[in-house]
């Protein structure tokens, strides 16, 4: 059985507009522009951006995954 994971969208360089911490949901606004959050603030203000978006990418399940071992 082959699996196809998708890679992530959102990197270390991406930060939570409110605290500056590495972002793992991006939402983009029907209105135009996007806004980007950690785990926390996004569950946070869900209800509040969830009307107002065209798109929400959550790659909150980053934060529990297992690191894939290195193999020398």
């Amino acid at each position: 059985m082959n699996t196809t994971v998708e890679a992530p969208r959102l990197t270390a360089h991406d930060r939570c507009d409110r605290c500056g911490a590495q972002a793992y949901v991006k939402v983009s606004l029907s209105a135009g522009g996007e806004l980007l959050f950690c785990g926390h603030h996004a569950r946070a203000h869900e209800d509040a951006f969830r009307p107002l978006a065209s798109e929400v990418i959550d790659e909150t399940e980053r934060l529990h995954a297992r690191p894939v071992p290195v193999e020398d």
